[in-house]
């Protein structure tokens, strides 16, 4: 069980039978009565965002979840498949349920899979991954009109603005929280 006191970002919690994550908290205390917490938890099921408000020393209840460490093995369209590495286990993940994460999976990558009662809900991918340039247009001298950026497609199918001198074949580090590149690798 966690109180209000144990709130913090990141904190996930059981509250009205659904697991959820805090991404913001603030304790209140207002001129007369008790102190509250004020917080936004996102659903890790379907991803709603609710703001429940919470009375000094309440208390919620701590999830059934179990992270594991998987690597990813292929996908056959709709379905994309993990194995545990020690138990060589496999889980099946829907592609609805992984949502933009599918941008930078490549083959044999390490993620940490999240389980709740049994069941896979969410991916956490690394911050970072390199992905090949697979097409990208050549750059035009004088092309600097717009910030000197193009498009370029990396091996996943993914399109990312890269600066001018990106050309096909590059590695390149994108971000996998924004969807940004970062560097040549």
């Amino acid at each position: 069980m966690f109180t209000t006191s144990d709130f913090r970002r990141g904190l996930r919690v059981q509250y009205e039978g659904q697991p959820y994550v805090i991404t913001e908290f603030q304790h209140h205390k207002p001129g007369k009565g008790a102190a509250v917490t004020r917080t936004k938890m996102k659903n890790l099921i379907t991803g709603q965002v609710i703001d429940p408000t919470f009375r000094s020393g309440d208390k919620v209840e701590k999830p059934d979840l179990e992270e594991k460490t998987t690597q990813y093995l292929y996908n056959d369209g709709e379905t994309y498949h993990f194995m545990d590495p020690v138990s060589y286990e496999q889980y099946e993940i829907n592609k609805s349920t992984l949502g933009d994460c599918t941008n930078f999976m490549t083959d044999n990558m390490e993620c940490e899979v999240l389980f709740y009662e049994g069941k896979a809900i969410s991916i956490e991918l690394p911050n970072h991954v390199v992905l090949e340039v697979t097409e990208c247009d050549p750059a035009v001298k004088g092309d600097t009109v717009q910030g000197a950026s193009k498009p370029a497609i990396v091996q996943t199918g993914y399109k990312v603005m890269v600066p001018l001198f990106i050309n096909e074949g590059d590695k390149l580090r994108i971000d996998t929280r924004t969807g940004d590149y970062i560097e040549r690798a």
